[in-house]
């Protein structure tokens, strides 16, 4: 693996599947989808506004940051069909982001751990394979 491919990675695609996996998320944390859920399973209370600009700004970079390196992976592994973006999808989706889930559910004494992995785990599988998908087959 090489920082030489970065300069070959399809950034207009790392940008669709970044704003892609942010909508994702504004549907599965509004309120009347997981949004409740999800607060009460980590022990918080629910906010009456919105979050601020600056969190929705650091999430947007942040999904940014780990779709790039999934095209990353997919330029370094030749990834370009359909099929081979489900593949990495679900590669860095279980392998990375439900594992860190688990992790976090586990050591973080949320209230309701398993209720938190549920509701979290595939939000980030989601997203992952999602932005798989993109990077993958938008070449």
């Amino acid at each position: 693996m090489s920082f030489d491919t970065l300069g070959d990675v399809n950034y207009l695609a790392v940008l669709v599947a970044t704003v892609a996996w942010a909508v994702l998320g504004a549907i599965w944390y509004a309120p009347p989808v997981l949004g409740r859920a999800s607060f009460r399973a980590s022990g918080w209370e629910m906010p009456e506004r919105p979050p601020s600009a600056v969190y929705l700004v650091a999430s947007l970079l942040l999904y940014f940051i780990a779709a790039l390196a999934t095209a990353w992976i997919a330029r370094e592994t030749g990834s370009e069909s359909l099929t081979d973006g489900i593949v990495l999808g679900l590669a860095v989706g279980i392998g990375y982001m439900t594992v860190l889930a688990a992790v976090t559910a586990m050591f973080e004494r949320k209230p309701h751990p398993l209720g938190w992995f549920l509701i979290n785990a595939p939000f980030s599988l989601l997203g992952l394979l999602i932005v798989g998908v993109i990077v993958s087959v938008w070449d």
